[in-house]
């Protein structure tokens, strides 16, 4: 029996439609208001997932809410606008709480555990001292050139009404006439009291324990610390779930510090706000080109097939802030696509996401160097070198997650009696820049990947890495 196609399979044909359903003729009907609910729902949840976009609409809201206390308009009064900035600013004083309650374990876990997450000791050594010169060039000219870009830019000149705020206290992070030498100086960077480098929020002294531990840690008998060492790992997960719970506040917390600070001292900070915006940025793109050129220099590879081989990864990173959060993907791209052997993939991105922060410290000198600018504080040389010593320091400690960097930055200034009020305004905009500096973090580990398996397979130290080069080295 001969079987017919029914009509409604029949390619091109257009079907009826039942009475009341799809899409009606005119823009007016019930189909326009269902295509409009769709919409709407999915505008809803593309902002619940993405925490970049309720920080802009906080921030937004901010600027909005300070607008109407701001003295320019003095729609409020000033004692009400007081008391209703201090409220609207709770939500970020119990964000940047809860992120410096965790911030001490969660440095010292997260270096001790990078340490010790290598496969074998001889692999962390043959790697790991190109991969430490590596960090340690590019972490300094990071620092340096955050320094350097933003003393020349001035950005905090162009914030007005600010100076007000900042109590008059010169900087006293030396004292002069202690008559400590160099060599004693250097003696007293270890930290001898570690519970009171822990009570005190001593961040470079925490860094130094870490990196002994890690290294004791290492060298030693690792069966006698895998109990040390599990604990540490539960620390890191604990501190790191309560990071993701102060995130939650983030939006709330941009919201208010920014309506506080507009409602004390007006739109004239917004000036000076997008000047050091734009000027981390160019600081940033300026390091993404050091990487590209060290790529093709070094690494023998083209920086537009390069780019092509990371851009998912550089994609997740800017979506998520998090270097951490985007290891596994990281490790698999070198492999698979940048062609680096896993000895050496599995040594260097673990790592990487732990001590490879270059765009973090050249973020923080920036922002140390605006604060400074902001509260009229002229820094010396010394005092120059220190913060790109201090920061080179606790960058390469800070954990790949988003939203730590603000609580180091407090705690840096501090160090160097900068008044940390200026730190709402950097925290308004700090989710931006975080995407900015981890990308290029990630970048930099990719890279730091490319460039030491150049470097092993010249020297022998490895075989050549599997399958064909990539198009630009065959070429």
């Amino acid at each position: 029996m001969t079987q017919t196609t029914p009509p409604a399979r029949i390619a091109g044909a257009r079907q009826p439609r039942p009475p009341g359903t799809g899409r009606p003729d005119g823009p007016q009907g019930p189909g326009a208001e269902s295509t409009l609910h769709r919409g709407r729902f999915r505008l809803r949840t593309w902002i619940r997932t993405r925490l970049w976009v309720q920080v802009l609409i906080g921030l937004a809201a901010g600027l909005a809410v300070g607008a109407l206390m701001a003295p320019e308009l003095a729609l409020v009064p000033r004692r009400i606008a007081g008391i209703a900035g201090a409220w609207l600013a709770l939500p970020g004083k119990l964000f940047l709480g809860l992120i410096a309650m965790v911030l001490i374990p969660l440095v010292f876990a997260s270096i001790v555990q990078g340490l010790t997450g290598s496969p074998s000791g001889r692999q962390l050594r043959s790697v790991g001292i190109r991969f430490g010169a590596f960090v340690l060039a590019t972490t300094t000219l990071a620092a340096l050139g955050g320094v350097a870009i933003t003393t020349a830019l001035a950005p905090g000149s162009y914030v007005t009404g600010f100076a007000p705020m900042v109590p008059q206290e010169p900087p006293a992070m030396i004292p002069s006439g202690t008559g400590r030498t160099a060599p004693d100086l250097i003696a007293g960077l270890l930290p001898t009291n570690p519970a009171r480098a822990f009570l005190e929020q001593d961040m470079l002294a925490v860094v130094i324990l870490a990196v002994l531990v890690g290294l004791a840690c290492v060298v030693g008998n690792r069966r006698r610390t895998d109990a040390f060492l599990r604990f540490l790992d539960g620390i890191l997960d604990v501190s790191m779930t309560v990071v993701k719970w102060a995130m939650f506040l983030a939006p709330w917390a941009v919201f208010g510090l920014t309506a506080q600070l507009v409602a004390q001292v007006g739109f004239s900070t917004l000036v000076g706000l997008s000047v050091y915006v734009g000027t981390v940025a160019l600081g940033l793109a300026g390091l993404f080109l050091v990487y590209l050129a060290l790529v093709a220099a070094v690494g023998r590879t083209s920086p537009l097939a390069f780019l092509r081989s990371i851009g998912g990864v550089l994609l997740l990173a800017f979506s998520t802030s998090s270097s951490a959060a985007v290891m596994p993907v990281s490790i698999a791209t070198a492999i698979s696509r940048l062609r680096v052997p896993p000895s050496i993939a599995n040594i260097v991105v673990p790592l990487g996401a732990t001590v490879n922060m270059a765009g973090t410290a050249l973020y923080q000198s920036a922002a140390v160097v605006f604060l400074a600018q902001l509260s009229g504080i002229d820094l010396g040389a010394t005092q120059v070198a220190t913060i790109v010593f201090t920061l080179v320091v606790s960058s390469i400690g800070a954990p790949g997650t988003p939203g730590v960097s603000i609580a180091i930055l407090t705690s840096v200034v501090a160090g160097f009696g900068i008044p940390a009020a200026g730190i709402a305004l950097i925290l308004g905009v700090d989710r931006i820049l975080d995407m900015a500096r981890t990308t290029v973090n990630v970048t930099g580990d990719l890279a730091a990947c490319v460039l030491l398996r150049s470097v092993a397979t010249t020297g022998g130290l490895i075989g050549a890495p599997p399958g064909q080069p990539l198009p630009a080295e065959a070429a």
